[in-house]
């Protein structure tokens, strides 16, 4: 049987943040002076991504709730370093008019781009990751992630760290060489290590290493706070005190870092067209918006 292309799932505010800080503002203007960096090297993301993945299907998944109220309620904790004091995430100004530019981009092509209320991009992606026909593709610099991988779908993690045209591709051995755990534990695995960007304040005293270890040992998060009740487990008497003191923590953070995978969603087509599907309203978008260059070589990498 031929090796059917992949869907590739992109986490669009992964990339346009990236996209954001990796250009400056100075270098990709409109003609009323508006800043297009983000959209620009978003839209140049795509067409490096299609060229080289070659996929048959797309989606970018959006942040409808960056921070949903359940995970907060878990743990209040959860990306509050990154709440403005008006509410609302803490978004450069000048990255905030752009992302309707790269939705108006996006819908006049016709690469379907959708969130959920009450849910973050990453559990869209989850969503579809788990639901939609294999392979798949997720790109995204977003460690907690990396759960998502499964080698018998196939999901792969297009791990953006060092920028799209240095990928990552990861299988679970890929997790495993990283991390030391599989991809089916890196929830559990994250949880005890945390994670400062996300407000994750982990087991105090375990970092990867010893996360690693455990998760191995013992499993996930549930059966290692089972095993603190048994004198007989083996935890050093150190370790046995920090995990005892992180129980009501232990209690909530997997929780919180495992992606969702029944978002409600709604029905959509995800192939990939050949050609701008409003060609008309993509001209009037990258005229007005000086993404002339940027649109040509995403309609060029789609027509393949």
């Amino acid at each position: 049987m031929a090796h059917r292309p992949p869907l590739l799932l992109i986490d669009a505010p992964s990339l346009y943040f990236r996209a954001y800080f990796g250009i400056p503002e100075s270098a990709a203007r409109a003609a009323d002076g508006s800043p297009v960096n983000a959209a620009r090297g978003f839209l140049d993301m795509l067409a490096s991504l299609i060229r080289t993945r070659q996929p048959d299907r797309m989606v970018c998944a959006l942040d409808h709730d960056w921070r949903p109220d359940w995970r907060v309620a878990l743990l209040p904790s959860y990306k509050a370093h990154r709440l403005a004091p008006e509410g609302g995430e803490v978004v450069p100004d000048t990255l905030t008019p752009q992302i309707p530019v790269i939705l108006d981009v996006l819908a006049a092509i016709g690469i379907p781009a959708l969130g959920a209320a009450g849910y973050e991009a990453d559990d869209v992606l989850g969503t579809l990751a788990t639901t939609q026909p294999g392979p798949v593709e997720v790109v995204s610099g977003d460690r907690d992630l990396f759960q998502l991988v499964d080698d018998t779908r196939p999901v792969r993690l297009l791990y953006v760290g060092r920028g799209v045209a240095n990928l990552d591709d990861c299988d679970d051995a890929a997790v495993q060489a990283r991390y030391g755990v599989p991809a089916d534990r890196y929830a559990d695995f994250a949880a005890l290590r945390g994670d400062p960007s996300d407000g994750l304040p982990g087991v105090a005293g375990v970092g990867e290493k010893t996360a690693a270890r455990l998760v191995t040992r013992y499993g996930g998060v549930a059966e290692i706070v089972a095993a603190l009740d048994d004198p007989d487990a083996g935890f050093a008497p150190g370790l046995r005190t920090k995990l005892t003191a992180a129980r009501d923590y232990l209690a909530v953070a997997p929780q919180v870092v495992r992606v969702a995978r029944d978002v409600p969603l709604p029905e959509l087509d995800t192939a990939l067209p050949k050609a701008p599907t409003d060609p008309d309203r993509l001209l009037a978008l990258a005229e007005q918006w000086n993404l002339a260059s940027p649109c040509r070589r995403l309609v060029d990498a789609l027509a393949g």
